[in-house]
């Protein structure tokens, strides 16, 4: 068996630095620096598969995806940031995937159906889109992000500090409470009203 260079303590930037050039270090790089986010990986695959098995051969495709495209990753963002991005669309790639019933499933004619009527439907998906389109047009990237973390994957503002990498003291919850104050703001002067005051970070319920 083939002996592996031994690397001093490097950073994720280091790391993908090694990969890249390739040569003896390279191997030993990328087992570094995935096997550091194998078990958060691992985590945010939970959320899509239930079954542990399923959830740990999803999370092995994500982090092959992953080494595949390292060559997009600019160093701008974190790389924890990045793979999340990488993680979520294999994700939802993966779910989109997946039958809709299998045989132990009950028969779908004896489920009700959970969709709204279609003026309900159609109002809520105006809503949405809507709302969409506020957190496009009023918030930064950065912001964009911590709010899908939170909202669309009900992620843990700490767990969201370390994704995006704030070294803020207020960390994802500051960032969360700007995003808050500027959709607030932008859909009172959407509706011609006045935008409620913001209660600030210590009143309760924020979360």
């Amino acid at each position: 068996m083939r002996d592996r260079p031994d690397l001093p303590p490097a950073g994720d930037a280091e790391l993908v630095a090694a990969i890249r050039a390739g040569g003896p270090a390279a191997e030993a790089a990328a087992t570094e620096l995935f096997g550091r986010y194998h078990g958060r990986v691992y985590a945010w695959c939970r959320r899509y598969r239930r079954d542990p098995e399923q959830a740990l051969d999803l999370a092995q495709d994500v982090l092959l995806a992953a080494w595949r495209s390292l060559a997009t990753w600019e160093g701008k963002a974190p790389f924890g940031g990045w793979l999340f991005v990488v993680t979520h669309h294999a994700c939802i790639r993966a779910a989109r995937a997946r039958p809709i019933a299998g045989d132990d499933d009950q028969a779908l004619e004896e489920l009700p159906d959970p969709r709204p009527d279609p003026a309900t439907a159609f109002e809520d998906e105006q809503e949405r889109q809507a709302l969409l389109a506020l957190v496009r047009e009023q918030l930064d990237p950065q912001e964009q992000r911590a709010v899908w973390l939170r909202c669309g994957e009900s992620m843990p503002v700490d767990e969201i500090t370390r994704v995006l990498g704030l070294d803020s003291a207020s960390g994802a919850r500051g960032l969360l409470q700007t995003a808050r104050r500027k959709l607030r703001a932008a859909r009172a002067r959407r509706d011609g009203a006045t935008a409620p005051p913001d209660p600030g970070p210590g009143a309760k319920g924020n979360s």
